[in-house]
């Protein structure tokens, strides 16, 4: 079961981009609720409550109960609208989601055991090509993170999607590659004294000893 984020919400009553900016002239973030075989509902936001539930990590994966008046509304955010200048949200979408809705979602990925890389020890970099991984599946099943494993991981190795074990239920958007998530990539130390090795010249050899 994902963790679930709870934001109180006040209903607006207009649409468009002049009532959206009279929302956040009053000091709130506008928003909407849609799906679920329902009317769409405009929605006014808390900025500090919801800046408090965008900073956690995988935000658009989470599942958020948004409550306006005495309702609830069970929803997974959609997109964050920020601006360009400050970050601050704009406008925020949430879809409604029952239980056995599917979802298209970017689960995190999270690193582990990076003290038993052989190439991080060595004083290689953890060059990570995907932060996040698309994922199909049931909206009560969605994983906090996907978590790959550099135990023994040397310089020049990398970590395909086909090394990660994804929940059950789940599946990937990207079916026709095994995609690289990460790898350990030398620093430029590494690269130099490993270039210093190589341009040495061989060491002299020994001269008999005088008899």
């Amino acid at each position: 079961m994902p963790e679930i984020t709870t934001l109180s919400a006040e209903p607006r009553a207009r649409a468009g981009r002049g009532a959206a900016r009279a929302t956040r002239r009053m000091g709130r973030v506008p928003g909407i609720i849609y799906g679920g075989d329902r009317d769409p509902m405009l929605i006014s936001l808390e900025p500090r409550e919801l800046s408090r539930a965008l900073a956690k990590r995988g935000f658009l994966a989470t599942v958020v109960e948004v409550r306006v008046d005495d309702a609830v509304h069970r929803t997974l955010p959609r997109d964050v609208q920020y601006h360009p200048a400050t970050d601050e949200p704009l406008h925020v979408d949430f879809m409604r989601v029952g239980v056995d809705t599917q979802v298209t979602v970017t689960v995190p990925v999270a690193f582990i055991n990076q003290e038993m890389s052989i190439g991080l020890r060595r004083g290689g970099i953890l060059n990570i090509v995907r932060h996040g991984v698309e994922l199909i599946c049931q909206v009560d099943n969605i994983p906090e993170q996907l978590v790959v494993d550099l135990d023994g991981l040397d310089i020049g190795d990398s970590v395909h999607i086909s090394a990660v074990t994804l929940p059950p239920g789940s599946r990937l958007t990207i079916t026709d590659r095994d995609f690289t998530i990460a790898s350990i990539a030398a620093s430029s130390a590494v690269r130099e004294e490993a270039a210093a090795a190589a341009s040495a010249p061989p060491p002299a050899p020994e001269q008999p000893a005088a008899s």
